[in-house]
């Protein structure tokens, strides 16, 4: 009898944590994303160039801008390869 009930509250405890864990989780996704820095700061960005003539690849993680203008090399704009994950 003592078994059960100690089944029981263990049952009605882990159903109260997962609850919590849950709303905690839907909340987290519907929060609004914070408010873009002023222009001019840097930003965090990841993004990385190879320049068409020589083969040089350069990796780029700050910028003023979300979507930087590529950079030159050997007197030609650098190919977008991939944004890096």
């Amino acid at each position: 009898m003592l078994g059960k009930i100690i089944w029981v509250l263990f049952g009605v405890a882990l159903f109260y944590f997962i609850w919590k864990i849950g709303l905690g989780m839907l909340r987290g996704m519907t929060s609004t994303l914070p408010p873009p820095p002023p222009s001019g700061e840097m930003r965090r960005i990841n993004v990385r160039y190879r320049c068409s003539s020589c083969g040089t690849e350069l990796r780029m993680t700050m910028a003023p801008d979300q979507d930087p203008p590529p950079p030159r090399h050997c007197l030609e704009d650098m190919d977008l390869i991939a944004p890096v994950e």
